[in-house]
């Protein structure tokens, strides 16, 4: 296939991370879609195969209800998706507040996409136990475990995945996937972690809307402080961040940066 078209649009903010405000929240949902099928269809016809890693949170869900408007039905082989998630909640899945439950209802369930190919963290019971499971699960599925395309919001606290500040799971070495506890919010949650976020070959951070204009901000243009503003850590040189930002969550960045 001829190239990428949305990398066309980016810019580089540093040597470890680039950006890119396509437009209103619509328009930013409608580039969201396109790199996702783009990076999809090329992962297919590389390698066979197109894994990936979902956050929870609106844009993601977002995502998932374009993807299963009809026109999209045939837009992948979805025969060749293998969907991981990149964090979890201690919660059922039939729970409202959990990261596959939202998925599933957003337009995941809609998609023609075997079940034998989603893979969701069991993070209800045995959180450490079932980690270490879906850390084998990567290992076995995912070709040197590097997912395709790798998904993470990005909280007003900071945090990515289930990678809340000053929590143990920062400084976690030589794992896929832990269990984190987060002392803020008095429970366990299951994560990837940094080292598996970087292996990615695509990693995007949503941020959409008014509320995450103060934290794009800080953590585009601040002092480096992963303990405290988490997701600071995500992309390397190799291995960049996208930032996709609308236009409300860029706002005060781009006054910071002197381009508003």
């Amino acid at each position: 296939m001829a190239g990428l078209q949305w990398k066309a649009a980016i810019k580089s903010l540093d040597e470890r991370r680039d950006i890119i405000i396509p437009g209103n929240m619509e328009k930013t949902i409608h580039f969201c879609v396109q790199q996702f099928l783009e990076t999809g269809r090329e992962a297919i016809e590389e390698r066979g195969l197109f894994t990936l890693a979902l956050s929870g949170g609106q844009t993601p869900n977002a995502i998932f209800k374009e993807l299963s408007n009809p026109s999209y039905q045939k837009a992948l082989d979805w025969t060749k998706v293998l969907c991981f998630w990149s964090d979890e909640r201690s919660v059922p899945p039939t729970d409202p507040e959990s990261n596959y439950a939202m998925a599933m209802k957003s337009g995941l369930a809609k998609l023609p996409l075997p079940q034998e190919n989603i893979f969701r963290m069991v993070a209800e019971n045995d959180i450490e136990e079932n980690a270490l499971a879906y850390e084998e699960l990567i290992r076995e599925k995912v070709p040197s475990v590097s997912f395709d395309l790798l998904m993470l919001g990005m909280g007003e606290d900071g945090h990515t995945a289930s990678l809340f500040p000053r929590t143990h799971g920062l400084h976690t070495k030589d794992r896929l996937v832990i269990a984190n506890y987060i002392p803020q919010k008095h429970t366990w949650r299951m994560s990837l972690t940094y080292e598996c976020i970087h292996a990615a070959k695509v990693i995007s951070i949503y941020a959409m809307g008014k509320n995450k204009s103060e934290m794009v901000a800080q953590a585009l243009t601040s002092a480096y402080d992963p303990d405290n503003i988490p997701i600071q850590r995500v992309g390397t040189p190799h291995h960049k961040a996208l930032w996709i930002l609308d236009n409300e969550a860029s706002e005060k960045l781009l006054h910071v940066l002197g381009l508003s």
